[in-house]
């Protein structure tokens, strides 16, 4: 991580093979540097994954959920599904006293319906810990995309009970997905964020809303993942400064917790990042299974390459969702 921070720091002082390029002068060129170091996202990270601990990655963000602030989770397709366990992130979610929100899924199983959404949210100990709110149980709302030449043409369908929020706590588990290679903040706020249409909408990057007509037209891959990014940047954008992002690198299986029967997960726990750019956040969590030392993250790795996962991140710096600079910051106590 060390030298990613240093490579920008130089690029910044020595493009054109001299610092004078960067202003003209020693002193130029270091104010420059420090300017575009202070603009580097933080990525926090804690390695024990605690629910102490995901207060103490909240708080260090240090920005602080306000007002009705809406919790996006995913409540887990079946009980084999590795959703979060509601024992570890209670004492967060009772911190920002928030309500859990989703939106319905776009394919037939335990989601698709607001009242068997409800349920299934209901039996994995959600609407013990605190109110769930289906966003799209009376329909949607757009949102502008700000790509106007982009495959959703602009356009971004979400559940209509966004508005109800002022703040957004996106609470991912990260791990692998069999569609778009992995899951973590921006396919938390892209995929999970969209309604049942706009889940059809980024599937078939634009061509059909309509549900029914999803598996008949499901886009090229890089499409898909670029639709993502693109749905990523409405919610980004029309959040602004009232949102964050944590992930939870646990129970790694290569497949999402939309998979009501997931494997097994081969690769070990890696902990709690947490970032205020959900590009950043990513990232780091795609740089340490990639850098990682554990055997177990051939079949992960492998699961995000043949899905092109990578390129959602890519795409969504690409487009200013964020950033994939980062400085790494370890909380060790």
């Amino acid at each position: 991580m060390k030298k990613k921070i240093l490579s920008l720091a130089l690029c910044a002082m020595m493009m054109g093979g001299a610092m004078v390029s960067c202003g003209g002068s020693k002193a130029n060129a270091a104010e420059e540097t420090a300017e575009a170091a202070d603009s580097i996202p933080t990525v926090y990270y804690i390695k024990d994954i605690t629910p102490e601990n995901l207060v103490k990655i909240y708080e260090a963000l240090g920005r602080k959920a306000e007002g009705r602030v809406g919790i996006k989770i995913s409540t887990g397709e079946s009980n084999k599904s590795n959703h979060l366990d509601t024992a570890l992130i209670a004492d967060l979610v009772r911190l920002v006293n928030g309500t859990f929100i989703e939106c319905n899924t776009a394919y037939a199983g335990n989601r698709n319906e607001t009242e068997k959404h409800y349920q299934t949210a209901k039996e994995h100990g959600f609407v013990d810990l605190a109110g769930v709110d289906i966003m799209d149980a009376e329909g949607d709302t757009t949102l502008t995309v700000g790509v106007p030449e982009g495959h959703l043409k602009n356009i971004n369908y979400v559940g209509k009970h966004i508005n109800n929020y002022d703040f957004i706590v996106v609470l991912s588990h990260f791990k692998g997905h069999q569609m778009a290679g992995f899951g973590g903040a921006l396919k938390n706020i892209s995929i999970g964020m969209g309604s049942s249409a706009g889940k059809t909408w980024q599937h078939t990057a634009g061509k059909t809303a309509d549900v029914e007509k999803i598996w008949g037209n499901i886009a090229e891959q890089k499409d898909f993942t670029e639709s993502m990014a693109e749905a990523a940047k409405s919610i980004v954008d029309h959040f602004g400064k009232n949102i964050l992002y944590i992930n939870v690198a646990n129970r790694l299986s290569i497949d999402c917790d939309c998979n009501g029967d997931p494997a097994e997960p081969k690769m070990g726990d890696f902990g709690v990042l947490a970032s205020l750019d959900p590009v950043a956040l990513d990232q780091a969590c795609l740089d340490m299974v990639f850098n990682s030392e554990d055997p177990g993250k051939a079949d992960l790795v492998e699961r995000i390459n043949s899905r092109m996962g990578t390129h959602t991140v890519d795409h969504a710096a690409e487009i200013g969702v964020g950033s994939k600079e980062y400085k790494l910051v370890t909380i060790t106590e």
